[in-house]
């Protein structure tokens, strides 16, 4: 299972919208730094509405969502890439997860402390930006270091190695993260066991009081995030309150409604928070729909049907034989398999097909 890091500077609110994502009380949270230290874990439901008009065109009760992990992991300070503030676990931390989540503090609270003294988003994402690139510009030295000689001895795989770090080297020493840095395709893939972290895909929760959830549009720190993490570090931004997300851990959905409706607000921010984490890392969904159950996979953007069926089994994929596939939107206009099969949207396809999101599928193997 794929996993997101929550991170942040310490009081941010992590542990909270960690508490209100997975909803549990897992990880602790108070008013001062650290309080957090081992990363807690917790699997999460991607919310899709697609799942219960599934359930009534198949006639079943049983839903079985698409998950992801999130991780809840400390509070970075400025230095953690040299120690600081037990910086080197947490940073090790990160390096193990596939994407980040960093939750920015976009409200004024004088009896919640900041660690560095005053309220300025754009400043924290700068700190911890800076802190990833530190520590990879650390990686990257290092290994240039260790494949010297045999670059000199003209090894290939070592010079392409070497070719790929000495362009992220100056990228990074220039304060760039590495997600910003133009490779090609096997370029990436020369980088990718380098588990850089400043390459990974990233997500940024601005985090704002209860009140003012419902006019987040117009909050000049959610304003100044959403401009820098666009310009400088080509990534997307959502608007959450961790402290209403916690308070609706405990409510019952029809109420949790009422709740934010009272607020002015139509859809919980950790649902988008959620949807949006997904698509950072290039997941998809497809369903196998029947009288048992209606499900979700997940999938890679542009894999094939093999490796969808897969997913289900490794005997799915290394026997398989076709796909029965229709899309979700015609399945939803035609009410049934046997309408979408007599009107010719129901359809057969084979090893080379790239299965789409929504698409609803039967696999056919022989093993």
């Amino acid at each position: 299972m794929l996993k997101a890091g929550i991170v942040g500077l310490p009081n941010v609110g992590k542990s909270t919208l960690f508490n209100a994502v997975t909803r549990t009380r897992k990880a602790q949270a108070a008013n001062y730094p650290f309080c957090t230290i081992d990363p807690n874990v917790g699997v999460v439901t991607v919310p899709d509405d697609r799942m219960e008009v599934l359930s009534k065109i198949a006639k079943t009760s049983v839903i079985i969502p698409a998950a992801i992990e999130f991780v809840d992991i400390a509070g970075l300070v400025a230095g953690a890439a040299s120690g600081e503030g037990l910086g080197n676990k947490f940073l090790s931390h990160i390096r193990e997860v596939d994407s980040i989540v960093q939750v920015v503090r976009c409200f004024e609270d004088a009896d919640i402390h900041h660690v560095s003294g005053s309220v300025d988003p754009v400043r924290d994402i700068e700190v911890i930006t800076m802190e990833l690139i530190l520590a990879d510009l650390d990686v990257v030295r290092k290994r240039r270091e260790r494949i010297a000689k045999e670059v000199k001895r003209g090894e290939k795989a070592a010079v392409a190695e070497d070719a790929v770090l000495a362009k992220l080297e100056p990228h990074l020493d220039a304060g760039k993260p590495g997600i910003t840095l133009e490779l090609s395709p096997e370029e990436k893939a020369l980088s990718r066991p380098f588990f850089l972290l400043s390459d990974k895909p990233t997500v940024f929760a601005c985090n704002v009081k209860e009140g003012d959830l419902a006019t987040a549009d117009q909050n000049p720190y959610v304003k100044k995030v959403r401009e820098y993490v666009g310009q400088h570090l080509a990534c997307e931004a959502v608007v959450i309150s961790a402290q209403i997300e916690s308070d609706l851990v405990d409510l019952a959905e029809d109420e949790a409604k009422m709740f934010l409706a009272e607020l002015g607000v139509k859809e919980s921010g950790v649902g988008q928070l959620i949807k949006a984490t997904y698509q950072l890392l290039g997941l998809r969904t497809y369903f196998t729909a029947g009288e048992k159950e209606v499900r979700a996979w997940t999938i890679h953007v542009g894999d094939t049907a093999p490796k969808a069926a897969g997913v289900i089994h490794s005997d799915f994929e290394r026997g398989f034989i076709k796909a029965e596939t229709v899309a979700y939107a015609d399945l939803v206009k035609c009410g049934s398999v046997a309408v979408a099969r007599e009107k010719g949207l129901y359809r057969m396809e084979g090893k080379e097909y790239v299965v789409q999101d929504g698409d609803v599928l039967l696999f056919k193997f022989n093993v």
